[in-house]
């Protein structure tokens, strides 16, 4: 009875510390990335690999895109916030947010606050087109087994008494029995045309080359001020009108991107054309014209003395002129 039972199966090996996963090693002779996995339990974000292994989205754009999901809820995530963060320039981080934008998995909208203020609303979404698949799997769920099974047959009886069905009320919308055909696409709405500047008294060719290259030169300053051709020709009078007042391309170019809103702007040419008519300077104080210059005669050499003197010519200097017209007065007229 003490012997023991020898076909006894052994005890199942203890699964290892933490709940890792064993490693899974390629098979010999074929390179390939070895995983060394260990489970979170903290401060961890679910990513899919529709994001993670896109084949069309950027490296910049995935990784932007999984730094934006493991954001707590309210963090800004502008342009100038995210050129802060990370060592890439804000150009390549719009461009990545377009992306992101292209393919659902972000979505800006401009919202107006009460105030009257307008910010940039940003949705992260870590599954685009999920509402869509919902749809279609509620359509495509096979019918479990007891709705295929046959029903028994129940034994003919009384008719039950079906109560009146309830008419539509006046509030609640009566739904098409076909759902109507699409429409023609809606037409896109023009574009409001660009506020009015101010006008020069004067359109000089080389006052309007002086602001066209001040406007060029924005973009420097902010990359969303980079405006087109058309935009910078209609804004330039605007600023030829500020520099004929006697302003400096400096004061126009600081008055022009001072407090410029952190969430960007939608149409910066609007924005530009909206400052240079309300802060326009006033003209410059009028100034009477300077008078002739002195006549600033050159060094001569005193035939008397030999000193340094200014004059027309040469001769005498002043000094010597005297001594010598009192010296021809004394021969003239000498004293007794």
């Amino acid at each position: 009875m003490d012997t023991k039972n020898p076909s006894a199966p052994p005890c199942a090996p203890s699964r290892p510390a933490g709940k890792n996963h064993p490693h899974r090693r390629p098979k010999s002779g074929i390179s390939g990335v070895i995983h060394d996995n260990v489970r979170h339990t903290t401060r961890f974000t679910v990513i899919g690999n529709h994001l993670a292994q896109h084949p069309e989205l950027s490296l910049l754009a995935i990784g932007l895109g999984t730094h934006i999901q493991s954001l707590p809820p309210g963090s800004p995530v502008d342009i100038k916030t995210l050129a802060k963060r990370f060592p890439e320039g804000p150009d390549r981080i719009a461009a990545a947010l377009r992306d992101l934008e292209t393919h659902g998995y972000l979505s800006r909208t401009r919202e107006r606050t009460p105030t009257g203020n307008i910010v940039t609303r940003t949705v992260s979404c870590n599954r685009p087109g999920r509402h869509a698949e919902g749809h279609a799997d509620r359509r495509t769920k096979p019918k479990s087994d007891s709705d295929s099974k046959p029903r028994p047959e129940s034994r003919p009886g009384p008719a039950p008494h079906h109560a009146p069905a309830p008419e539509p009320s006046a509030t609640e919308p009566t739904r098409p029995a076909h759902p109507a055909a699409p429409g023609p696409p809606k037409k896109r709405t023009p574009r409001k045309p660009l506020p009015a500047v101010p006008q020069p008294a004067y359109k000089g060719p080389g006052l309007l080359q002086a602001a066209t290259d001040l406007l060029a030169g924005l973009r420097r300053l902010d990359p969303d001020l980079l405006l087109s051709t058309c935009d910078t020709a209609h804004l330039a009078p605007g600023v030829a009108a500020w520099l004929e007042r006697d302003t400096s391309p400096t004061a126009v170019r600081h008055a022009l991107t001072s407090n410029l809103p952190p969430e960007g702007m939608r149409r910066p040419a609007a924005f530009l054309a909206h400052r240079l008519t309300t802060q326009l300077p006033p003209p410059a104080p009028y100034r009477a014209p300077a008078g002739p210059s002195p006549v600033r005669h050159p060094l001569q050499n005193c035939d008397g003395c030999e000193r340094a003197f200014r004059g027309p010519e040469p001769g005498r200097c002043g000094e010597c002129r005297q001594l010598h017209s009192g010296s021809t007065l004394g021969v003239l007229h000498p004293s007794g």
